[in-house]
């Protein structure tokens, strides 16, 4: 798995992100065992307490549960994990959309660079 962690942000909301997408999308389904927070830690290049206390946050959340000496699976409420997704989609746009104004673009200049945007 490609972990891409930003160094300037907080990881463990990285970390919590990017399974987030990885359930909503469906990639990992609903009952399905994750990797083991030694593992992630060994991928993602971060300490196995980073990992932990990201599952746990997913925990709290509803999205992840643990089974006590088997690991770290899915929940049913898959759903939960959507929405997390779509709040942080839509956070992410205002704040980007916000930095425009900032910069002093208009709209139109805005949509310009939207339309104009080519993915990697």
């Amino acid at each position: 798995m490609d972990w891409q962690l930003d160094k300037k942000r907080p990881i463990c909301p990285q970390i919590c992100e990017k399974l987030c997408v990885l359930i909503a999308s469906g990639e990992i389904g609903a009952g399905e065992r994750l990797m083991s927070v030694r593992e992630v830690a060994s991928d993602a290049g971060v300490t196995p307490t980073t990992v932990q206390k990201s599952f746990e946050q997913l925990e709290q959340q509803g999205i992840i549960f643990s089974k006590r000496g088997s690991g770290w699976y899915v929940s049913e409420h898959t759903g939960i994990a959507k929405d997390m997704l779509s709040t942080l989609i839509r956070a992410k746009t205002v704040d980007y959309l916000n930095d425009m104004q900032a910069l002093g673009l208009d709209k139109k200049e805005i949509i310009q660079i939207i339309k104009d945007f080519r993915y990697r």
